[in-house]
């Protein structure tokens, strides 16, 4: 127990564990829609590509390069964007991030060629830059790493919850093309790009930076979740951690993170720009799109659904085990699978579990993965830190979309691409295996914590 609450006792570990369930009950669930937001931007231009492509005269090879002109303009402003969380308060910072991207991914509808779309694409990266890295900085204010692996969990079910909603509505919006005279995909981007908006200007008055700023938390509970997460802080082994926050940036453990996050954000990314053309290319071996882009978008949201109803059970699980290097492995593992599966059969019928296992698996691996960085950090370089290491899997939304696009071109179907993102997952298991910790011996597992509400 000393290692869980720092050696309290059982009535106060009960009643803090009741204020974490007032936070979770008060924060995740407007996190989980302010995410919406920001992954639906992600599924609108994967499924703006069936039509848009050809409006604008793109090859898969240019489709990606927009992709990857948007991951730069947000690896350039991550970790700045972190920082300036850091520094300014999420009540401030978290309200202009989505503000900036509503407006630019809602302007994307005005691209009228390559050049054009590549500039608005790279505004919107710059503007949605830090809301992700931030937003896992703002849980490890509020949540003890005992609940931070179901918090984090629930807040990232909003990427596949995206894909299970987003996917029919945008297949929906594609098919007002001619109305008022626009196309498809413009309304796409229109319609679900100024939502952002408002949630942010809500944001503006619904947030609180920390615990102690919080008017819905009485004092007794402010000291109570402020003096659990201290304590936590307090007991946390000093491996790993130096005097300077730049050489801490720069040990090996915080750049294996860097790797590892990278590997998963390849799959991640490969599923969110190209699972809507891989999916259609499915249908079209089978006869055409039954259901037109609708269809194509209720397949593409089979996946994400499984993975809904899967990350948050794993997640607990990983919590109450207090254990994240196994249950990350295992994701990672059915994600691999699903790859292969993807891979390995001429059936769509066969492809589609493929698809479920590794959409299910990158994204409950993910989860897992971002409890890890908030415990091998210091609070000093936790802000940066975590910017880091987001920016490699920016990195690897540069990347990838680029990769994926040369040889979707070169030989004519997503193999080779596909093979990639494998490649890469079986990097990450090694990495994350390599960096797991060893319990020192004679030391006692600490007690599963009491699930939130």
């Amino acid at each position: 127990m000393a290692s869980r609450a720092g050696g309290a006792d059982a009535a106060t570990i009960e009643r803090e564990d009741q204020v974490v369930a007032k936070v979770s009950r008060r924060l995740i669930w407007f996190l989980f829609v302010m995410y919406i937001f920001s992954y639906l931007d992600r599924i609108n231009t994967s499924f703006a590509a069936l039509t848009m492509n050809r409006d604008l005269m793109l090859s898969a090879t240019a489709f990606g390069m927009a992709s990857t002109i948007f991951s730069i303009g947000y690896l350039i402003f991550d970790v700045p964007s972190n920082l300036m969380l850091a520094r300014t308060g999420a009540r401030i910072w978290l309200p202009r991030i989505m503000i900036t991207w509503g407006v630019a991914s809602a302007a994307t509808s005005l691209a009228v060629g390559p050049i054009s779309l590549y500039v608005i694409r790279f505004i919107v990266g710059a503007a949605e830059a830090g809301f992700l890295a931030g937003v896992l900085l703002y849980l490890s204010y509020w949540f003890p790493a005992s609940h931070r692996g179901r918090a984090t969990g629930v807040f990232m079910a909003a990427a596949p919850f995206t894909i299970v909603i987003g996917a029919p509505i945008s297949g929906l919006f594609l098919n007002m093309h001619g109305f008022l005279g626009l196309a498809g995909w413009r309304w796409l981007f229109l319609l679900e790009g100024a939502p952002s908006v408002i949630v942010g200007v809500i944001a503006y008055f619904y947030l609180s930076d920390r615990p102690r700023t919080a008017p819905w938390l009485s004092d007794d509970e402010k000291d109570l979740l402020e003096g659990r997460i201290a304590r936590e802080r307090a007991a946390e082994p000093a491996a790993g951690k130096t005097d300077s926050i730049w050489r801490e940036l720069a040990s090996p453990t915080v750049l294996a993170l860097c790797l590892a996050y990278f590997c998963i954000v390849t799959t991640v990314n490969t599923n969110a720009v190209w699972a809507p053309q891989i999916v259609a290319a499915m249908m079209k071996s089978t006869g055409g799109f039954a259901g037109g882009f609708v269809g194509v978008g209720l397949i593409t949201a089979l996946p994400s659904l499984v993975a809904l109803v899967v990350l948050p059970l794993w997640t607990l699980r990983s919590d109450r085990r207090q254990e994240r290097t196994w249950h990350t492995v295992a994701a990672l593992a059915a994600a691999a699978l699903g790859w292969v599966l993807v891979l390995v059969s001429t059936e769509p019928l066969f492809r589609l579990p493929g698809l479920i296992l590794m959409t299910a698996g990158a994204f409950t691996a993910m989860a897992v993965f971002w409890t890890i960085p908030t415990m091998a950090l210091s609070s000093r370089a936790s802000p940066a830190g975590i910017g880091l290491i987001s920016s490699a899997g920016i990195a690897a939304s540069i990347i990838t979309p680029l990769v994926v696009g040369v040889l979707k071109d070169r030989m004519g179907n997503f193999t080779g691409g596909v093979t990639y993102a494998l490649a890469l997952l079986v990097v990450c298991i090694v990495v994350v295996l390599a960096l797991r910790p060893r319990r020192p011996v004679g030391a006692v597992a600490a007690p599963a914590p009491e699930p939130l509400a």
